[in-house]
């Protein structure tokens, strides 16, 4: 087969709008080309011809750093006679690369990239804090604290727009002004299975889109062939996500959204799986999920779980997170996931989650489904509980228990999907911005290295850092809370601040001697609160 390099290239994903070409002369010419640490390249070959299944042609190079470090990056077919090698610099200097395939003209191309330090907030991909194992940080050692959302069907929003993805950035922008830096999404859905509300406005219902990611549709699949426009479009909205700070926590498969998948680990499941893992390993902000109800729905094979895992480990070179929206599958194979997904609707969230955090404390805990569903302007699905206050109330609780917790809209969560939340009626908006308080919370006092568990107050629960502060949730039902100082402290004095979550307000500091048992009256309303205390100390009560 006669297939030479035509052309070679290097896109920014970040800039998919404006690439400009670098021709192979060009390169020759200049053969070192910028990028930046933590930024997604691309690195693009083409070839004049194609053989009949371009995806299964073996493509892949070999970057090696100046320091000698080494990464085997798989690359992928993207349609249109082009290979890409889809890189991240996980840090900055220079890198070399060699490309490897079948093919003739895609083997043995080298180049020379310059990977200059990070743009300011660019911080890597994740990892589990290896300093304390229920956390999560970033590359660069930070801590990245998540509030998630579940938005299946955002591959949807602009699915026939040719002008770019204008309703997912205005949905993504409001996701983030919320506070939330992580979005559970499938790579595909179809449709629900349940009956859609008669008053439902088809503007806003996304189910049975019109695109597939194989060939033919879903009604007439083609699993023999990938639909390389669909990932195209799929690869906006995860870069879309990366420019904002959001994780894309992207479920690979769903069993019960009316997808017509094909025959499981079948040549065309795994031509599906293998690219996927290959086209999206690359982002810094990717978390990977095997499945939406992973042992549901008729697919109860825990081996087939168990070998898609460690399909993805062998062929992921940037070892993003991998964990499986199955409490089932986590709790039986723990070691398989690098964090547990738990779906627990219990009344008393608390106490449960942290039950699953004394079976696996040596890992990060992820309520991806709490029972908690906001209600919208029209009934999608309602689970056990609706009200917004409910829904934010139980989201305290995981983050107290030491967890974390997704929030679910019926406004986004499934095929109904409202993309321009501020131009909906101020009655019907979600209330999202509970959440941007709570994120206000956390990083206003590193909710990340605080204790959860020890009880230290009366009622309620408590995150301290056994020194100088202590958070306290009171409970709705609460008008006062006892809290309990170390009695080494006894004598001293504190300062209690009330946090509405609600409005994210917080109280003048209320000045109180610690005695064996001090109290503080809850401010009114019917709604759950937090109380801050800090531990004066000698220099601060002196002004030493």
């Amino acid at each position: 087969m006669r297939s030479p390099i035509a052309t070679v290239v290097v896109v920014m994903v970040a800039m998919m709008t404006s690439v400009v070409p670098i021709s192979a002369n060009e390169t020759a010419k200049n053969p070192l080309v910028t990028c930046r640490q933590w930024d997604v390249h691309d690195l693009s070959f083409h070839v004049e011809q194609i053989p009949s299944q371009p995806v299964d042609v073996e493509f892949s190079a070999t970057l090696r750093h100046s320091d000698g470090r080494t990464m085997e990056v798989p690359g992928f077919y993207n349609g249109d006679a082009e290979y890409v090698i889809r890189f991240t610099p996980p840090t900055s200097g220079d890198w070399s690369y060699v490309t490897h395939s079948t093919i003739a003209g895609l083997n043995g191309q080298k180049g020379l990239l310059t990977a200059q330090p990070p743009r300011e907030g660019r911080r890597g991909g994740l990892n589990q804090d290896p300093n304390n194992a229920r956390n999560f940080v970033y590359e660069d050692g930070s801590s990245y604290y998540p509030i998630a959302i579940e938005s299946d069907w955002l591959f949807a929003l602009d699915v026939n727009n040719p002008d770019g993805i204008p309703d997912t950035r205005k949905f993504v922008d409001t996701l983030a002004d919320a506070g939330f830096n992580q979005v559970v999404m499938n790579v595909f859905a179809y449709d629900v299975k349940w009956a859609k509300d008669d008053r439902l406005d088809d503007q806003y219902d996304y189910g049975s889109p019109d695109a597939f990611p194989f060939g033919g549709s879903n009604a007439e699949p083609d699993h023999s062939q990938l639909n390389t426009e669909y990932f195209q479009r799929l690869d906006r909205v995860i870069d879309c996500l990366d420019q904002k700070g959001i994780a894309a926590h992207l479920m690979i498969y769903v069993w019960n959204k009316e997808v017509n998948w094909p025959d499981a680990d079948s040549e065309a499941d795994n031509r599906y799986f293998d690219y996927v893992v290959r086209r999206y390993q690359a982002f810094p902000n990717l978390v990977w999920d095997i499945s939406k109800e992973a042992l549901g729905y008729g697919h109860n094979d825990v081996g087939y779980i168990s070998g898609r895992i460690d399909r993805l480990r062998k062929l992921d070179a940037c070892e993003r997170l991998v964990t499986v929206h199955d409490y089932g599958y986590c709790s039986r194979f723990p070691k398989k996931v690098d964090f547990i997904s738990v779906q627990i609707w219990s009344s008393e969230l608390y106490s449960v989650m942290r039950n699953v955090i004394s079976q696996f404390p040596g890992k990060p805990i992820l309520n991806i489904e709490h029972g908690g569903y906001e209600r919208g302007p029209y009934v999608v699905f309602t689970g056990s509980y609706t009200s917004p206050e409910v829904c934010l109330e139980r989201a305290y609780q995981c983050v107290f228990a030491g967890t974390y917790p997704t929030h679910y809209w019926q406004g986004a969560a499934w095929n109904v999907v409202f993309p321009d939340i501020e131009a909906m009626d101020p009655s019907t908006r979600p209330r999202l911005e509970y959440y941007q308080h709570m994120r206000t919370l956390i990083e206003r006092f590193d909710l990340s290295q605080l204790k959860a568990g020890d009880k230290k107050s009366s009622s309620g629960f408590c995150l301290h850092n056994d020194n100088d502060l202590y958070l306290f949730y009171v409970p709705k039902e609460n008008i006062n809370i006892g809290v309990r100082m170390p009695k080494t402290m006894s004598g001293g004095q504190m300062k209690g601040t009330w946090f509405d979550p609600m409005t994210g307000k917080f109280s003048k500091p209320i000045k109180k001697k610690i005695t064996q048992w001090p109290s503080f009256d809850k401010p009114d309303g019917e709604h759950f609160a937090i109380l801050i205390v800090k531990v004066e100390s000698e220099e601060t009560r002196t002004g030493k």
